[in-house]
């Protein structure tokens, strides 16, 4: 299907039009969602698919999700299903796989009603309970094979009559119905129906367009806490704008951030073409942990437009049935993944040193993981079906061979942002390349919502970095040494002109490695993998060994190791005695420096940076928007105010989340 997308895109356009065209002329399928018993956590679906033919209709629960990259089987969570035909006479159902059933002997009509459990609020599973209903798509409707052009109607009938929807979805004249103009948009809709608070306001585009942007908050905080959140949100939102130059153009001209900040929530967020869904136990009403789930905030909304539109080629068309893997999550997740974080910096949100510090744990993850000995960037996001909320009883190594394509793909991103401002003397940033990723495979958009036309391929992604540098020879060294090689950036030095040290977290200190203890009875038990590098791989050190001396003294306490590593010197090196499966060990461990690094700001350490890095560090981290007052305790009502002379050399930013 690529291949065709390729060299016959304006024939597939075409077909694709027509096709969608004749679709829409079809009688839509229709879901009808009720909620007999919210406390015992299920929810009923009946789904019509009407104007079928008569050969045997091909039911599918889906077994992934958008965003997702690891198999989740939603079917499991299926407890009771019945098909009937358009007369109401009940069909015989006959189960396929564990997440597939046919219905055959209908009268070109089948009404499927079917009762699912769910009980995990976050981006990917169904939640129901007395207080909200919670939808992820996929986990939530089964579909029918062959019509996944057909339109969608979905009717909901909340547990409690005050409730209202956020979604997505295409609005109609009922607030209880709403329509999707086929199934990877529908998919792609998460829903959430409770006690929402909702607050919104009005950005505009270069070409004056404007697009009406909503927070729907199930919380347990105030109106002034709502108010203050939703604040900060826009101050988000027109910073990333700036990023990009513009906003995508949204289906619906709206987009909604869903959020549930709740004592029982899990923390996640997962983003979407017009939407993002956040979650947290974190408290909204607590103004520390309000602005705590703002980095999420940040990083969701910036994939609308990376991963949304500008999409890697293996997520598109997401296929629902299987695994979706693709060699480019270091940029579609790990470039995210710094935005979001420098995003709160520019927006005010953050100061310096704190920027400063969430960079260091990132690139220190990638400057000292072992994982950098085994596979590059792109081969690390080949492996997040492994990884990515997956679940396996039998033991990995993934502890110490895998580095996490956010983690890695930020560093990379640093890393390329701050060499393209050397190279060009500030007047190229890594929102260049953003923006030429988005002028060539997102904003040409698809031939119907939900649909990409050009997702991107390891080699689109060298070919941008080449026009934008406009040197070939540093974008092919770029990729093959940090992307598809192994290699880490010099970051001392790209980070020096900002004002910014890159030193020894622990100087001077003796290390024997990095990895989890415990107390075991006489001795400390070793409760992680131990990595390859290390002075206690090098010593033959595992887990599950439990030490019982170091330096010829006992050890009975993780605390009682550190003693003993304190009193020594990086060089020396000391008798270890240990318990392996196999018996008592003596080795002996040389003892090195403490590898770990961070970064912090010169005025840290006591000096005083240059104008020269003021500047820098201020057109790198400083804000590209001018704040408007936000009148508090209203829905917030603003327009986007830009500095258009300098918005193609803004910044950039790093933060935690999918």
């Amino acid at each position: 299907m690529r291949r065709v997308v390729r060299f016959r895109v304006v024939a597939l356009v075409a077909f694709v039009f027509a096709g969608a065209v004749s679709a829409m002329a079809q009688a839509p399928i229709v879901y009808k969602v009720t909620v007999p018993e919210p406390e015992h956590r299920w929810l009923q679906v009946e789904a019509t698919f009407p104007d079928i033919g008569r050969a045997p209709l091909h039911l599918q629960m889906s077994r992934s999700s958008p965003g997702r990259y690891a198999l989740h089987e939603f079917a499991k969570n299926l407890f009771e299903i019945k098909a009937y035909d358009g007369k109401g006479l009940e069909l015989a159902l006959l189960r396929l796989t564990p997440s597939e059933w046919s219905a055959s002997g209908h009268d070109s009509t089948v009404r499927v009603v079917y009762r699912l459990y769910g009980d995990r609020i976050d981006g990917t599973y169904l939640a129901v309970d007395t207080t909200h209903e919670h939808m992820n798509m996929p986990a939530t409707f089964m579909w029918a094979r062959g019509f996944e052009d057909r339109p969608i109607r979905v009717e909901f009938a909340p547990a409690n009559p005050a409730w209202k929807v956020a979604t997505q979805l295409f609005p109609t004249a009922d607030p209880l119905v709403f329509t999707a103009p086929n199934l990877q948009y529908f998919m792609d809709s998460p829903t959430e129906v409770g006690p929402l608070s909702f607050r919104t306001f009005t950005l505009a585009n270069p070409d004056g367009k404007r697009f009406e942007f909503r927070v729907a908050l199930h919380h347990d905080g105030t109106d002034a806490d709502v108010d203050d959140y939703a604040a900060n949100v826009e101050k988000i939102v027109r910073e990333e704008q700036a990023v990009y130059g513009e906003f995508p153009d949204y289906d619906t001209g709206t987009y909604t951030v869903i959020a549930d900040y709740l004592p029982y929530s899990n923390g996640d967020g997962m983003e979407h073409r017009n939407s993002a869904i956040v979650t947290s136990r974190l408290s909204i009403a607590n103004p520390q942990q309000r602005m705590r789930v703002l980095g999420t905030v940040a990083h969701e909304f910036f994939h609308c437009w990376i991963v949304e539109r500008i999409r890697p080629a293996g997520l598109e068309p997401f296929d629902f049935t299987r695994i979706n893997m693709s060699d480019s999550l270091w940029l579609a997740e790990g470039f995210t993944q710094y935005y979001g974080n420098l995003i709160l910096a520019r927006a005010g949100l953050v100061d310096v040193n704190r920027a400063a510090s969430d960079l260091s744990g990132e690139v220190n993850g990638v400057l000292n993981g072992s994982g950098r000995l085994f596979r590059s960037a792109a081969e690390m996001s080949r492996l997040a079906p492994f990884v990515d909320a997956a679940r396996s009883v039998d033991r990995t190594d993934f502890e110490t061979t895998f580095i996490s394509y956010y983690t890695w793909g930020l560093a990379i991103a640093l890393g390329l942002d701050l060499s393209l401002r050397e190279m060009s003397g500030d007047k190229l940033s890594l929102d260049d390349y953003m923006q030429a990723l988005w002028r060539v495979h997102g904003k040409p958009g698809g031939p119907a919502p939900g649909v990409v036309a050009k997702p991107f391929t390891l080699r689109d992604a060298r070919d941008r970095l080449a026009e934008v540098s406009g040197n070939r020879t540093f974008a092919n060294e770029f990729f093959d040494r940090y992307i598809e090689g192994r290699d880490a950036p010099d970051y001392a030095t790209l980070v020096e002109p900002a004002g910014l040290v890159v030193r020894r977290r622990n100087a001077g200190a003796a290390w024997m490695g990095q990895f989890g203890t415990e107390a075991a009875g006489p001795g400390v038990g070793i409760t992680t993998l131990v990595p390859p590098g290390m002075p206690a791989y090098a010593a033959g050190l595992e887990q599950d060994d439990v030490i019982r001396s170091l330096d010829g003294d006992a050890v009975s306490s993780p605390g009682r190791l550190q003693e003993i590593l304190k009193r020594h010197k990086p060089g020396d090196e000391i008798k270890v005695e240990f318990v392996r499966r196999s018996g008592p060990v003596t080795a002996t461990i040389a003892l090195v420096e403490d590898p770990s690094i961070e970064i912090v700001t010169l005025e840290s350490t006591g000096a005083t940076p240059t104008d020269a890095q003021k500047a820098f560090r201020t057109a790198w981290l400083g804000t590209h928007q001018k704040t408007l007052a936000i009148a508090k305790g209203k829905a917030l009502a603003s327009e986007t105010i830009f500095p258009w002379a300098s918005w193609a050399t803004c910044q950039q930013s790093s933060m935690t989340m999918y």
